[in-house]
């Protein structure tokens, strides 16, 4: 993370979340450091999400549907969020706590290579989340984009990689990182921030 701790528990201290299940996702991960977005990203996400009217969101790279949560409350029973990842027992995962949240109706769980599973959706979405393996990023950025809904919004989490963006010799997972920044503010039809909230969020605007 890029944010200090004193800042990160500021934060986690003036707005938590107020849902006992979403704390209880937050436990489970720290307790087996599994990583997740954390209450502020994920506040960010549901905010951004309601600002657009987001009704269909597909998610690369779920894990066990700690980002679900924050994007299902959004959709309401007549949208949808695509939950996708590679490990069938964290699809199962992600099933079970989004049934104790009433929310597993609102979700498609898809099990697969995050890339290969979008490449086969027709679109578009008003949403698209990213989250898988860094070094997928600038393929992500390709397959994402033409997905996408004028209007819509691409989210990326840790684009600037724990300050790793800003050194010198990258290594191959940081490259991909940069080389997906740079593509994002580059490409004709996206307006891109990159916001320096926890380990760096990319949100992305489609023309």
């Amino acid at each position: 993370m890029i944010t200090s701790p004193e800042v990160e528990r500021y934060l986690s201290e003036v707005n938590p979340p107020a849902d006992p299940l979403i704390l209880e996702m937050e436990r489970s991960g720290r307790e087996r450091g599994f990583p997740i977005i954390g209450p502020q990203v994920g506040q960010l996400c549901e905010i951004l999400a309601r600002s657009i009217g987001a009704k269909r969101i597909y998610e690369m790279g779920s894990g066990f549907g700690y980002s679900t949560w924050w994007f299902s409350r959004v959709v309401g029973p007549d949208g949808q969020v695509v939950h996708s990842d590679g490990s069938q027992a964290l699809s199962d995962e992600a099933r079970d706590w989004l049934t104790r949240a009433e929310l597993a109706n609102r979700v498609r769980f898809e099990v697969g290579d995050a890339r290969q599973l979008i490449a086969a959706e027709q679109g578009p979405f008003d949403l698209i989340f990213c989250d898988i393996d860094k070094e997928g990023y600038p393929e992500a950025l390709e397959l994402a984009r033409p997905r996408l809904r004028s209007g819509g919004l691409l989210i990326v989490d840790n684009t600037i990689w724990s300050g790793r963006v800003a050194q010198p010799n990258p290594d191959a997972t940081t490259a991909a990182i940069l080389e997906f920044n740079r593509q994002a503010a580059a490409a004709p039809d996206l307006l891109t921030t990159i916001l320096p909230l926890r380990d760096g969020v990319s949100v992305s605007y489609k023309l």
